[in-house]
């Protein structure tokens, strides 16, 4: 049975298994206020076997459709509603559109008859509704379902007809396209069963397609005037058509019952049940009998069997199986002659003629003249019958029937329905878009009104009916007169005597002079109800009877995007029309990835333009996943609005159940490409000297501004050559893609006109750029051996033109799950489903590169090289040439991908013969970074020149490179990539900006000033990192400088947050020991001033006024001189941290530097403990690469610890890798050199020795959430801010909380290392206040599972160039499918360190955590387990590229057994050690050894 808040629609291709969905087949949920119709048309005009199952409320609604889908064969299952009570009417008044119609009145019946249904869908061609009510077959026995075999043989989907189709002009949605259904001689043999006709017929029937033509006002009027059926009852031929096949003609009513019978009688063999287009039950030689149209015929039937002496004893019962076409004869035959009277019982609720249509069809059949006597015929309208009360109603009935003159239309039983027939059919609103509910409810609170709310309790009124917004626009136009009324009353209780006192009066005169306004009439409201009720007259009590009307509310209508199409778009124009002061929100939700603009049948209309253009209504167009802030200043708008205010609020998921990951991306898809732009529109604006239009989606308004550069262009060529004009415009439409790629090849064959020698056209796929740059230089090579050599990505280049290519080499690399990269999956595609291609004279070669390793498990060993393997042997398939056999470059060679290139390139030389070349000119060494950085003029490079460029939002690759020192990143938004390059766009290149911020301290002031960049130049969101500063994302090339200056107003800086260069240093937050903290935060900020570059660059690119000159805010003067980092910088990054025990809550063993503090016996700080060689960076499966915890050199006094480490960062220098950057960090300095050798070279240049350790304990490397206090009384609450995403949702206004908090607090901002912030240094006197704040904005929640609490992800996708899989966006999701098994082994608050990132890179710093996840490709991730929980020990790798139901298998039984084994106090990671579940790391170098995954360590 169909679910009561959706439909669902299932297309297949007709030769599809129905038990079995091919990869054609299509099952689609719609939702409840939707029409399902219009997803039917396009799957049943291209010849898919359509099923809908629905409830009977979308029939009436559906009536455009259905004249047109009845002629091809769509199945409706029906459930009608509301189930207690159904009503009927919704089939009768449908009954005429051309649908064949079956009724089921069990479980049974349900099952035999939906096969039928379909069976009779594909042998006729014609649509087909089977309807029922599921309230009658509750209590049936369950029914088993048919074997296969038995289906197919109902179904017959070997004898499917291909249906004659003959159409008037264009398919369109509700007209007549004619198409008819008719039946061929191939048909009617079917039908007798001749098996010898049905072969001699196949070829002719085959000849014939297409040679029929039906004219469509004849074939209308014969279908008019044949009033029993709603189909042909013969055939129909038009003497105007002058080409007539003999063996096709439409379906007709014969046709159907032919079928049918032949259906029915293939049933009974299967299933022993028998069915007729009648049901007749009781006895032979009744004298009455009673047709039932309505709820449990079964249930007259058994009370008239039942009856003794009863006046109906005599009595059978006739129900309808084969309701359209109306088949009179079959009445006739299962009627006994001995009927004199009939009784006509329709349940039908909603009357709208006096004759019943059942009746009337019964008076059409038996009324004819004929042999016998014509039966007495009364009709009765049939309400709702209680069990116990049938006898009752059947003595009422048969008392009518037997008079002389019956009463017509006499109503049986309880016409209004049971009680609870009103409240069976409920409405739920989807979780997902409760998040507009949630946001409306915070924004206006006690003031919104909303109309036509789910839960409004409205006696009398089912859900689906008082959520109408038409039902709620009527409601609140009679709310604002009730408001105006006792306004009225108001302003005359004002001037009466008929209070106790004086005192209500003058109240109630204040408020009527400000009723309108909502600020003042809101402020008045709780003190005129005060007055009123202490005054005790009548006219007070009368009054405060109707005192919810002294609040002026905030009234709303919710809507969805049914109302974008024509049948439901009548409630916006009423809405609008009415000049009526209502806002409505209208939730579209659907997906950017079903998006139907281009599907005539499916499209919308655009609300937001027609509003506008109505001329007297604001206009909204937001979406909560992508602008938060605009969101509510959209409805704050709205409401400030005096008018009608239409908010379209997008909100898309395919499934109820969707994840907000999902959401997102469907979001983030739909507003960046244009399909869902945000935006403002208040027609009043003018007034005011503002622009009334407001475009609020940044990507979309700089593209905007582009495009109309261009259109002016493009318009003013056009006006010069009008023969161009068509070929303009379509240039920028659907054919840019080709025309880029066609400008590629061209500008190519330019450059190569002139040159000698064969062509040879290489083509990259590429990932991470070793392809490409392999390419470029086997390019190169090529010319320089005198070939024509040309370069392109595989999917620039034109396929067409490949079969006229002479000689292709096509290198890929191997991208995430033996995927294409993706500038080369287009390409493949259609190389790959191109089966016409012919490359017989191309010769090709190919070279692939990957890892032999990456996919360890013997299984996922097809994975290495697939895309090379799988293009080689396509172009095979398609007759290419191989010049040599493919050659595999693997990352585990000795000189990875290289090995296996240098012995393939010789060979391809050879076969194009030119591998004898003398005076080869000498290459170029290829540029690094260390050239980048000489090159840069202290990192200046054309930064400039590439911020000024309006052509891209990108800057070049060297620029990116030294963005980094500045503070930046230069990114894309992945979750865009593909469908922007679909588009012919370039990615949505985009900017991170790290602050660098000692010690994550921050001022109030300091906090509001990152809120407000954020909102102004970000994606209205903060990341607080694991390196304790602030990120900001999504800041676009054209905002990056304001942004920087905004920064550094603020204070702050963003100079090496990045590159090679010391970077943030971080400090303890320790809130229980506020002095110490102090002393070690401004240990913090002296070494971090010590060890800031010295380059002006950085106030010359960012901080330059308009004037020319530098405005130096933040930072001393600064000169082009380098002297501690030169002009190289260091070999890469370089980070240091400080950790105060018991807390090593900043990994301190996991950078190249790590100060542990020592207090003396008074408390104060005395010095540090000097760790050096820590480093989180690995490559995967490069063994030569492995974290590394630091080593202790020893200690220095705290005066001295900033030239330490000065000093440990002059050796690595020095002395670090600067040609290979995987091992470029000072872990392997220290490696390569010993800890001895290094520490002495540290010691000459500190020309000092280091002192002994000092003794020290850690207790965790976690934060202590909520409350603590320190030794000065002073009040600290550390919040949970997940992976330290700064956000407002729907659920939790986090960032608004924030803000407000910062406006009142005195104290400081602490960001900890672990991603969550600290209020830090409340007074006792404040406490109460904040408190309150905390609780309002839900920020003192952190009753979260200690597993969670311990947790910690990167950012990865969408913006991370590295990342290879999701962490901070899926991190949660794990955690919480986690969390159940936790509870249950009694684990739920065990602090457990969990982490996860992206990339092996490291930045959430996993490889100390105690269990760590890894992104190995898309969805795939490597596990980890025993790290140490004081962060003092690296864990092994445990599993290779698992899944989320892999992880889950591997933690359910292994959280389990830790609750039932381990010793007191025994930490998760010491655990798995102990039991054997994994082997400790003892150090870097052994990372990869004593893994426990099988086969990771294979060949």
């Amino acid at each position: 049975m169909p679910t009561r808040n959706s439909h669902h629609i299932f297309a297949a291709t007709p030769n599809s298994d129905f038990l079995q969905l091919s990869p054609e087949d299509m099952i689609q949920s719609v939702r409840h206020n939707a029409d399902p119709f219009l997803s039917v048309v396009g799957p049943a005009q291209t010849g898919k076997l359509v099923t809908v199952t629905a409830s009977s409320s979308i029939l009436l609604a559906a009536v455009p459709h259905l004249y047109g889908l009845a002629q091809y064969p769509v199945v409706v299952h029906v459930c009608l509603h509301p189930e207690a009570y159904p009503n009927y009417a919704d089939i009768t008044s449908i009954r005429q559109c051309g649908f064949i119609f079956l009724h089921s009145e069990s479980l049974v019946e349900a099952q035999d008859l939906a096969l039928t249904a379909h069976a009779l869908a594909i042998r006729s061609g014609k649509g087909v509704i089977h309807f029922f009510n599921a309230e009658t077959s509750v209590d049936d026995a369950p029914v088993f379902p048919l074997q296969p075999n038995d289906v197919e043989q109902l179904l017959q989907h070997g004898a499917v007809r291909t249906t004659q189709t003959t159409r008037t002009g264009d398919a369109t949605l509700y007209a007549d396209d004619g198409h008819r259904p008719t039946v061929v001689a191939e048909d009617l043999a079917l039908l007798a069963g001749n098996q010898e006709a049905l072969e001699t017929t196949r070829s002719s029937a085959t000849a014939s397609k297409g040679a029929s033509h039906v004219n469509h006002s004849e074939t209308a009027s014969a279908m008019s005037s044949q009033r029993e059926s709603s189909v042909d009852s013969r055939p129909t031929v038009s003497s105007k058509t002058s080409i007539e096949s003999i063996t096709s003609r439409p379906v007709t009513s014969q046709d159907i019952e032919n079928i049918v019978s032949d259906i029915w009688t293939k049933l009974r063999s299967i299933t022993g049940h028998e069915y007729s287009a009648f049901h007749y039950s009781g006895p032979s030689d009744a004298t009455a009998a009673v047709f039932i149209f309505g709820t449990d015929a079964a249930l007259f039937a058994r009370t008239i069997d039942q009856a003794k002496s009863e006046v109906f004893v005599r009595t059978g019962i006739v129900t309808a199986r084969l309701y359209r076409p109306w088949l009179g004869a079959k009445l006739v035959e299962v009627l006994p002659p001995s009927v004199r009277r009939i009784a006509v019982l329709e349940q039908i609720t909603r009357a709208t003629t006096k004759w019943g249509p059942i009746l009337l069809d019964l008076l059409t059949t038996l009324a004819s003249p004929g042999p016998g006597i014509t039966p007495l015929i009364v009709g009765y309208r049939l309400g709702y019958i209680s069990p116990p009360t049938v006898t009752q109603a059947l003595r009422g009935i048969f008392q009518n029937l037997s008079a002389d003159s019956p009463v017509q239309n006499l109503e049986v039983g309880n016409a209004d329905g049971p009680l609870e027939a009103m409240s069976d059919y409920s409405l739920v609103q989807p979780k997902l878009e409760s998040a507009y509910m949630k946001i409306l409810d915070q924004v206006f609170g006690e003031r919104l009104y909303l109309a036509n709310a789910l839960d409004n309790d409205r006696v009398g009124l089912p859900s689906s009916v008082s959520s109408n917004p038409e039902f709620g626009f009527g409601s609140l136009l009679a709310r604002r007169e009730r408001r105006n009324r006792f306004i009225a009353d108001v302003q005359d209780a004002a001037k009466s005597n008929g209070f106790a006192t004086e005192v209500p009066r003058k109240w109630l005169s204040d408020w009527v002079l400000h009723a309108d306004d909502p600020t003042h009439a809101n402020r008045l409201a709780p003190e005129v109800i005060k007055r009123l009720s202490v005054d005790g007259s009548s006219l007070a009590s009368r009054l405060l009877g109707a005192q919810s009307f002294f609040w002026k509310e905030s009234p709303w209508l919710v809507g969805s995007d049914a109302w974008a199409y024509d049948l439901g778009n009548s409630g916006v124009h009423h809405v609008i029309a009415s000049g009526a002061n209502v806002n409505m929100l209208i939730i579209d939700s659907q997906p950017y990835s079903q998006r139907a603009a281009a599907d005539a049948t499916r499209r919308k209309k655009d609300i937001g333009l027609y509003a506008m253009n109505f001329g007297n209504a604001y206009v909204a167009s937001v979406a909560v996943y992508s602008s938060y802030t605009q969101v509510l200043q959209a409805l704050l708008e709205a409401d400030q609005f005096a008018g009608p205010s239409i908010v379209l609020a997008y909100l898309p998921y395919h499934l109820e159940d969707d994840s907000p990951l999902t959401v997102l991306q469907e979001t983030k898809n739909a507003v960046d490409l244009g399909y869902w732009p945000l935006y403002r529109w208040n027609p009043r604006n003018d007034e005011r000297g503002e622009p009334n239009f407001t475009l609020d989606s940044e990507r979309v308004k700089q593209e905007l501004e582009e495009f109309l550069r261009r259109e002016n262009h493009l318009t003013q060529l056009a006006r010069r050559h009008p023969q161009f004009a068509a070929n303009l415009d379509q240039s920028y439409g659907s054919e840019v893609r080709t025309l880029q790629k066609r400008s590629a090849k061209d500008a190519y064959a330019q450059l190569l006109e002139g040159l000698y020698g064969a062509p040879l056209t290489v083509l990259f796929a590429s990932d991470n750029g070793n392809a490409e740059s392999l390419a470029r230089r086997l390019a190169n090579r090529g010319k320089a051996r005198g070939l024509k050599s040309m370069v392109m990505a595989m999917d620039d280049y034109p396929l067409e033109d490949l079969p006229s290519e002479e000689n292709v080499v096509m290198i890929t690399a191997t991208a995430g799950q033996g995927e294409f990269p993706q500038n080369g999956r287009g390409f493949w595609e259609s190389i790959k489903t191109s089966a016409d291609l012919d490359l017989s004279a191309v010769h090709y070669a190919v070279f692939a590169l990957g890892d032999s390793h990456y996919w360890p498990r013997k299984e996922d060993r097809i994975y290495y090289n697939k895309p090379g393997k799988d293009l080689d042997a396509r172009v095979a398939l398609l007759n290419g040439n191989a010049l040599v056999d493919i050659g595999l470059g693997d990352d585990q060679d000795p000189d990875g991908y290289q090995t296996g290139y240098a012995a393939w390139e010789p060979q391809l030389w050879r076969a194009l013969g030119v591998d004898d070349v003398q005076g080869l000119p000498e290459e170029p060494p290829p540029i690094t970074n260390e050239d980048i950085k000489f090159g840069s003029n202290y990192l200046r490079g054309t930064i400039v020149e590439g911020l000024n460029d309006p052509t891209t939002g990108a800057i070049s690759a060297a620029d990116q490179q030294l963005t980094k020192f500045h503070g930046t990143y230069m990114q894309d938004d992945r979750d865009l990539r593909d469908e922007r390059k679909a588009q012919g766009l370039e990615p949505a290149y985009s900017f991170m900006i790290r602050c660098r911020l000692p010690g994550g301290v921050a001022t109030p002031a300091q906090w509001l000033q990152m809120d407000d960049i954020s909102s102004a130049y970000g994606n209205e969101t903060m990341k607080l990192t694991t390196r304790q500063t602030f990120q900001f994302h999504g800041v676009i090339k054209g905002k990056l400088r304001p942004a920087m200056r905004a920064i550094n107003h603020s204070l702050m800086t963003t100079i090496a947050a990045c590159g090679d260069v010391n970077r943030n240093v971080m400090c303890s937050s320790l809130p229980t020991q506020s002095q110490l903290h102090q002393e070690v935060y401004e240990v913090s900020k002296r070494i971090s001033d010590h060890l800031l570059p010295s380059t002006t660059a950085y106030h010359e690119i960012w901080l330059k006024g308009d004037d020319d000159k530098k405005t130096q805010v933040a930072g001393d003067a600064m000169v082009d001189h380098e002297p501690m980092y030169g002009p190289t910088y260091l070999p890469r990054k370089f980070k240091i941290t400080i950790a105060i025990p018991p807390h090593n809550d900043t990994d301190v063993f996991a950078h190249d530097v790590g100060l542990i503090a020592i207090a003396g016996a008074d408390g104060h700080l005395e010095g540090f403990n000097v760790l050096a060689g820590g480093g989180m960076g690995v490559t995967h499966n490069n063994k030569k690469t492995y974290p590394r915890t630091g080593s202790p050199l020893g200690y220095v006094a705290a005066d001295q610890v900033h030239l330490a480490c000065e000093k440990i960062m002059l050796v690595q220098r020095d002395h670090g890798d600067r040609k290979n950057r995987k091992h470029a960090r000072l872990k392997y300095t220290m490696d390569d050199m010993g800890v001895d050798v290094f520490k002495e070279k540290v010691e000459d240049l500190l020309q000092a020795r280091f002192f002994a350790p000092r003794p020290f304990h850690f207790d965790s490397n976690i934060d202590l959430f909520g409350w603590q206090q320190d030794e000065q009384g002073l009040h600290h609450f550390t919040f949970f801010i997940e992976n330290g995403r700064v956000e407002d949702t729907a659920d939790f206004p986090m960032r608004t909380g924030l803000r407000e908090l910062a406006k009142v607090h005195e104290g400081e901002f602490r960001l900890t290392g672990n991603q969550h912030l600290i209020l830090s240094g409340v007074t006792d006197a404040a406490l109460p206040s904040m408190k309150a704040l905390l609780h309002k904005f839900k920020l003192d929640n952190v009753q979260f599972s200690g597993l969670r609490l311990s947790s910690s992800a990167c950012v990865a996708f969408p913006t991370c160039g590295l990342a290879m899989a999701e962490s901070e966006r899926y991190l949660p999701e794990l955690i919480t499918k986690v969390e159940a098994t936790l509870e249950e082994n009694g684990l739920g608050r065990e602090s457990i360190v969990m982490r996860m990132t992206g990339c092996p890179n490291g930045c959430a710093r996993p490889w100390l955590a105690e269990v760590a996840f890894v992104g190995k490709a898309y969805g795939a991730y490597n596990m980890y387990l025993g790290g140490g929980y004081h962060g003092q020990r690296l864990n092994k790798l445990y599993r290779s590229s698992i899944q989320e139901d892999e992880i889950l298998a591997i933690l359910k039984p292994m959280f389990k057994r830790y609750a039932l084994e381990r010793e007191f106090g025994e930490h998760f990671g010491d655990f798995v050690i102990r039991v054997g579940i994994i082997k400790p790391t003892t150090e870097g170098k052994t990372f990869h050894d004593d893994v426990a995954d099988e086969g990771a360590d294979e060949a």
